[in-house]
C-alpha cells in the first residue's frame, strides 16, 4: 500500500485523482472543495509528499505542468484506514457499528448488504 498513512488533505488530493484520473497540480487544486481552498503551493507540496509515499506517480509533462495519477486504489486506501481504525478499537468492530447506528449513518439496507456479504463468506469457507 502506502509507506505511511494519508492525512486529510492527502485524501482530498487522492479523491480528485480517483475521480478525474491523471491531473496536474493546478487541476487538483481547482477541484478541491472549500472556500477558500488550499493554496497552489500547499497542494503541490501535498502531491510531492504523496509521490514520496508512492501513492501517486508522475506520468507526463505538459508544458511546465507535471501530470500525476493515483497508484493506490481507492479501495486499498479505504481498507488501510479501516484496518487502522479497528486497530485503535482493539480489533473490535462493535464500537464502530454502535457509533454508526447511533449517528444515523448505518441504514437497514447497509445491514442487509453486510449480512449478505457475511453469508457469502460463510458459504465460500464451507466450500473452500
Amino acid at each position: 500500500m502506502v509507506e505511511s498513512k494519508l492525512g486529510k488533505l492527502e485524501l482530498k488530493v487522492m479523491d480528485v485523482l480517483w475521480a478525474r484520473g491523471p491531473s496536474s497540480v493546478r487541476e487538483v487544486q481547482e477541484q478541491i472543495a472549500g472556500a477558500p481552498g488550499p493554496a497552489y503551493t500547499t497542494v503541490q507540496t501535498t502531491v510531492y509528499r504523496l509521490e514520496r509515499k508512492k501513492a501517486v506517480q508522475r506520468i507526463a509533462k505538459v508544458g511546465n505542468a507535471d501530470i500525476f495519477e493515483a497508484v493506490v486504489s481507492e479501495a486499498s486506501a479505504q481498507r488501510s484506514l479501516i484496518d487502522d481504525l479497528l486497530a485503535v478499537l482493539g480489533g473490535r468492530a462493535q464500537p464502530l457499528m454502535a457509533h454508526l447506528i447511533d449517528s444515523g449513518k448505518l441504514s437497514i439496507e447497509d445491514l442487509r448488504e453486510a449480512e449478505k456479504r457475511l453469508l457469502q463468506l460463510e458459504e465460500e469457507e464451507r466450500r473452500g
